[in-house]
This record gives C-alpha cells, sequence and structure tokens, in this order.
C-alpha cells in the first residue's frame, strides 16, 4: 500500500515523531511508499534541507523497507520555484511533487490570494512543469478564526468552514486553466460534499485528482464535540451528510485515492490546540470499512496504491492489501497517545 500525505516531524519537532518512526509504524501496517510533505521544521523549500531530508528518509527506509518519497513546498518566490522544479526534475521520484499551501495551516506556508497563487501556476507553465501538484486547499478569506472557542473542537468547524475549501478549489482550477498549467492539480483531504460535486464537473478541464483521509470518511463534527479525542485538524470534521459524501466518493472511485494526512503531535501541544491527529493505523481501518461496504478489491487496490502510481508515474507495482486490516488497526492503534477513531 502507499500512503501519499503525511506529516512526519522530526528535526526540531522529533518530539512529535521520527521520520524512523513513521516508517517503522507503517512497515507493521503494510505500507510499502510514503510521500512526506515539506512543511517540516526548518521547511522542504531549498535545496540543502530537501537533501537533508532525503538522506535522513534514505536511512530510515533502509532500516524499514518502506520506500521514503518528498514533497518539494512551493512558495511565491520565482527562484525558489526554479530551484524545486528543477530539484524534481533531477531527483524524481524522490521529490515526487510539489506543495502548495493556498491556506495557512501548521507550519505556516499559506500562499495568500488569487494573485499569489496565479504567480505560481504562471511559474510552473514557464518552467515546462508537468508532475503533480497538492494543494491543501482553504481560502484564507473565508476562515472565521473569532468562532474557534479553545477546547470546543467542534468550533473549529465553524472557524474553517466547507465553504472556505470549496471556493479555494474553484479558485485553483480557474487558475490552472486559465494559464495552460501541464500538470496534474491533487486536491489534498477533501472534505466537503460541494467540494466533490465541483472537481466531478470540471474533469474534462484539466487533469484533477482528490484524496481523502479516514478522519474525513469516518468521523463527523459530531465526533469533534468529545473533547477528550482533541480532533482538530486542518481541514476540519464536516457534517454527517459531507462525511458520507466523502465515503461515498472512495467507494466509487470520484476520489481516486486515501492518504492519511498522518501529523502527530504531543499531548501537550494538542491541549495548547495544535491542529492534525495521526492518521497512519486509520487506513488500515478505512480499508476494514470500504471492503465491509462492498468496496471491490480491484477498487481498493486502486484506492491504496495503484492511482497514485499511474497519476505520479511511478511504474507498476502490486499492490498487496493487507487480509486482517483491523487486526493491524488494533495492534497499532495505541502506539500513539490519542487514537482518534475510538468514537466509532
Amino acid at each position: 500500500m502507499i500512503d501519499p500525505h503525511v506529516h512526519l516531524r522530526d528535526w526540531k519537532q522529533d518530539g512529535k515523531e521520527t521520520v524512523l518512526h513513521g516508517l517503522s509504524v507503517a512497515s507493521r501496517l503494510g505500507f510499502t511508499h510514503l510521500f512526506d510533505m515539506p512543511n517540516t521544521d526548518p521547511a522542504c523549500t531549498s535545496r540543502s534541507v530537501i537533501l537533508e531530508r532525503l538522506a535522513l528518509g534514505g536511512e530510515a527506509a533502509e532500516r524499514t523497507g518502506v520506500s521514503y518519497h518528498l514533497y518539494a513546498g512551493l512558495t511565491n518566490d520565482e527562484r525558489q520555484i526554479e530551484e524545486v522544479v528543477s530539484l524534481h526534475s533531477e531527483l524524481f521520484p524522490l521529490v515526487v511533487g510539489l506543495k502548495m499551501f493556498a491556506g495557512h495551516s501548521t507550519g505556516n506556508m499559506g500562499i495568500i490570494g488569487i494573485d499569489n497563487q496565479r504567480k505560481v501556476f504562471q511559474a510552473l507553465k514557464r518552467l515546462g512543469y508537468k508532475g503533480v501538484l497538492a494543494v491543501h486547499a482553504e481560502k484564507e478569506e473565508l476562515l472565521h478564526p473569532e468562532l474557534y472557542v479553545p477546547g470546543q473542537y467542534g468550533t473549529h468547524s465553524d472557524a474553517r468552514p466547507a465553504e472556505a475549501e470549496t471556493e479555494s478549489v474553484k479558485d485553483l482550477v480557474s487558475i490552472a486553466v486559465e494559464t495552460g498549467f501541464e500538470g496534474t492539480l491533487h486536491i489534498c483531504h477533501v472534505s466537503a460534499a460541494s467540494t466533490i460535486e465541483y472537481v466531478r464537473s470540471v474533469r474534462s478541464d484539466l487533469r484533477i485528482t482528490m484524496g481523502a483521509t479516514p478522519h474525513h470518511a469516518l468521523l463527523s463534527r459530531k465526533d469533534a464535540e468529545n473533547s477528550s479525542l482533541m480532533l482538530k485538524m486542518n481541514p476540519p470534521l464536516r457534517s454527517e451528510e459531507d462525511r458520507a459524501a466523502v465515503f461515498s466518493a472512495l467507494l466509487d472511485g470520484t476520489i481516486d485515492w486515501a492518504e492519511s494526512d498522518h501529523a502527530p503531535h504531543t499531548r501537550e501541544d494538542k491541549e495548547k490546540g495544535a491542529s492534525g491527529i495521526p492518521g497512519l493505523p486509520g487506513m488500515d481501518l478505512l480499508l476494514f470499512r470500504l471492503r465491509k461496504a462492498g468496496c471491490s478489491e480491484d477498487r481498493l487496490r486502486k484506492a491504496f496504491g495503484g492511482n497514485v502510481l499511474e497519476t505520479f508515474g511511478l511504474g507498476c507495482e502490486d499492490i498487496l492489501l493487507p487480509p486482517d486490516p483491523l487486526g493491524l488497526y488494533e495492534a497499532e492503534r495505541k502506539e500513539y497517545f490519542l487514537d482518534p477513531y475510538s468514537a466509532i
């Protein structure tokens, strides 16, 4: 299996997790590849930091047998964009794609405003980039941080409404079409029914894919209201209708793949309001739930790796699904202090 969206911490955040620990857990859960996100500390936005991160990941990969890949982070500086596009060309598939935050999340790497986002797409077009551009889509202008009440995690859904996600995706699609973007636009961790319906309607206009997390497919805002679970993440949990739409779109293939958005924190940081939850074990739980709901084995292989291989151009390999994913989930769920799925 492949998890194309993880945050493995380490370096200045090694108290939250190390790359070696994350890959070790992934190995026991049945994963063969992980794609790490660039909002590390320091951020993976320069050649020197990216090379250092790849060396760290390579050492962990040798010890665990799980292949390590990294997204290079984007800023709106043209020279920085040139550098990471060149690195992608030089080091692919170790540098597996580019990541843009269209709204601030953990790490504050947001490229805010449609004009700044357009500059990124224009640069990618000029440089001939044809790889995957993964985007965290939340429109900053539609966020309402004043509505979040610390410790009342359901209110995080008010602060970051579904509209912010859908409108950000509309902006990104419009810019991609306008600038003639030649790569694949990947919308990370889709959480809203309105986003799913919109992407479904524009797939003839450009290459666009979607990923969904176990928490957005299995949990809703109602679960977030249980404060002991600390269910705060970006984007937040949505209504039951949104959750059902995400699960259904994974079942029927509208959403291209599952991705954990694995993002562990210390208990202290969660109590202070950090966004992100451990997600690796939840991928096996999601596999179990989809299989139980009647999802075909062929569709499951596509959702847990096959479509990732095809989209990123990583060649062909057999996607091996564990016969007892629930057992693997149960064995690993206490590896992290927080088990976000204990409510279901």
